[in-house]
């Protein structure tokens, strides 16, 4: 069952918003009175907790199950929430997995997987999104990309590629949107508190980061919350780090 947005309410789309970066963004974007389509593909649970979450911070929002790397099941789903909501004004491209290892002993399995989430992901989403978005002359789009996009980070060639194809389409589409009133930006990430580094050797990471800490969930959300507030109305085609000072 969907709950229907507010009339002055911003509509935005999160993929992979069960946990991590991507639950603490729908948090802030519930915070900054949005209404939030929360994305999972697998882990239900964790999207139907996010949705309480933002319910009691007092925000509105629905889960939606959908996997990003089917085209006409994006297109689909874009609709329908246009159809449903009337305008879709935010769309967070957070999708992404990992599947590390040294290059030479990779699988084209191991290797398509990570390039079809996060940036297959990006396209099915973003197209179909724009549409919605030209149409009104506003919106905008905010892809969660990686540290690792800048800087070499061995056994990470499959997630490197994604990420750094994700900011270099997403400066490309911002040239081409920019005068439509739509502004496309990316946050490229350090290394934060999520499942992703849940058995890394924490005390190592720690000696690489000029702040000697490892980032939490909400300084990355604060910071897409902003890309996508009217404070940030100047800025698009940029890739902003959020990384403790790594690079």
């Amino acid at each position: 069952m969907h709950m229907t947005a507010e009339k002055d309410q911003r509509i935005a789309i999160v993929t992979g918003g069960s946990k991590g970066i991507g639950r603490a963004v729908c948090l802030e974007l519930a915070r900054a009175d949005c209404y939030t389509v929360i994305n999972y593909m697998a882990d239900k649970p964790g999207a139907e907790q996010t949705l309480s979450l933002v319910e009691e911070a007092g925000g509105r929002g629905e889960i939606c199950q959908f996997d990003v790397r089917d085209g006409q099941v994006t297109q689909q789903v874009v609709e329908d929430i246009a159809g449903r909501l009337g305008s879709i004004d935010i769309l967070i491209n957070n999708a992404g997995i990992v599947a590390d290892g040294l290059f030479l002993m990779m699988t084209s399995e191991k290797w398509q997987s990570v390039i079809d989430t996060s940036l297959k992901g990006f396209y099915n989403m973003t197209r179909p999104v724009l549409e919605q978005m030209v149409r009104r002359k506003k919106g905008a789009i905010v892809s969660i990309s990686s540290a690792s996009s800048l800087t070499t980070n061995r056994g990470q060639a499959n997630y490197s590629a994604a990420k750094a194809g994700l900011n270099a389409a997403s400066r490309v589409v911002a040239s081409e949107v920019a005068r439509l009133g739509i502004r496309v930006n990316v946050v490229a990430p350090g290394l934060i508190e999520t499942d992703m580094i849940e058995h890394a050797p924490k005390a190592q990471i720690k000696a690489m980061i000029p702040m000697a800490r490892i980032g939490r969930p909400e300084e990355v959300a604060r910071v897409v919350s902003f890309l996508c507030s009217d404070a940030a109305s100047y800025m698009t085609g940029q890739v902003i780090s959020v990384n403790g000072g790594m690079c």
